[in-house]
């Protein structure tokens, strides 16, 4: 948990920190739709590529944003997989058969129980499950394909493989692009940018001011009770509890054991919350001064620029 930096804020002097938040929150959907309108490996790597610039321009620490894709990990590895196996787009890369036996089962059994015991000494446990996933294939490939019970074809395709790719990459690229607006912006700057994008609905009597602080509060508590519950997951461990073994009841206790003060703590912040806003005087739907007030800069033209034309040549990339 404490490698999730979603919603978290980090100071810092580069002209990221210097724009406005409306022209970030902007720039970002253009980026994120341009994004979206990419087909291929391809297109999406040129994307992913601009971004990491983007990251380096901005001095945002790209160690950082990459420990913070970790927990996405299990998501992009299931993602990566789904598409390779499902994906029937030709041409064929590789075809075999796994052969279900009982030798087979006990070498994936073996197999499966030494990654449990090791993987607690590899540094690099992503890489690490996605090389056991693909060591399961390799043994039901390769071992007692004489006296199998069962087999089943295996069939790689080339359009999976450039399928999982391309939406592995673009998630990447997506939740990046998120994590910089959230890093580099106070989350009173982003409650304010909200506020002031969202105001054309008030035509329609959409109260934009609540929703914008909804938005805001919920990405500014996300850090705060993820820090609350490695903390209370120290504590317990300190008391012989591990999160990462036991059968799969006990691990049920144990998540249990930690859901229960983190709602008792979420309904004591809320609380808390509710009180500092009723002590200054926080009436909803009533008009509030502020004591920042947003300024439009040439920076943030420039911005909005430079993502429109981001935007128009990723759509040359696509017609062309």
């Amino acid at each position: 948990m404490k490698n999730v930096i979603i919603g978290q804020y980090i100071p810092g002097n580069s002209f990221f920190y210097r724009m406005d938040p409306r022209s970030k929150i902007i720039s970002l959907m253009i980026l994120m739709v341009a994004s979206f309108i990419l087909k291929d490996v391809f297109q999406i790597g040129v994307m992913l590529l601009f971004v990491f610039a983007l990251l380096i321009i901005g001095k945002i620490p790209v160690g950082r944003i990459l420990r913070g894709l970790r927990p996405l990990m299990y998501l992009l590895i299931f993602t990566f997989f789904f598409q390779i196996l499902l994906n029937k787009t030709e041409p064929v890369l590789y075809q075999g058969t796994l052969h279900f036996s009982f030798l087979s089962i006990i070498v994936v059994i073996l197999v499966y129980f030494f990654y449990r015991f090791s993987k607690k000494y590899v540094p690099f446990k992503m890489l690490y499950l996605l090389l056991f996933i693909i060591s399961i294939f390799v043994v039901l490939i390769n071992v007692d394909n004489v006296t199998a019970f069962k087999t089943t074809n295996l069939a790689i395709y080339q359009g999976g493989v450039l399928m999982a790719l391309y939406i592995t990459l673009r998630l990447v690229v997506i939740v990046t692009l998120s994590t910089i607006l959230t890093l580099s912006t106070k989350p009173t700057d982003l409650n304010l940018g909200l506020e002031s994008i969202l105001k054309p609905l008030k035509i329609i009597k959409f109260n934009t001011e609540e929703l914008a602080m909804i938005i805001s509060i919920a990405l500014r508590y996300i850090p705060t009770l993820l820090d609350e519950a490695n903390k209370i997951m120290l504590a317990q461990a300190s008391r012989g509890v591990d999160f990462s073994e036991g059968k799969l009841k006990d691990k049920i206790m144990q998540v249990i054991s930690l859901l229960v003060p983190m709602f008792i703590i979420s309904f004591k912040r809320s609380d808390d919350l509710a009180n500092a806003m009723e002590a200054r005087s926080f009436v909803p739907g009533k008009p509030r001064t502020r004591l920042h007030v947003l300024t439009w800069k040439s920076i943030d033209t420039i911005t909005i620029v430079f993502s429109t034309f981001v935007f128009i040549a990723s759509i040359y990339m696509v017609v062309s």
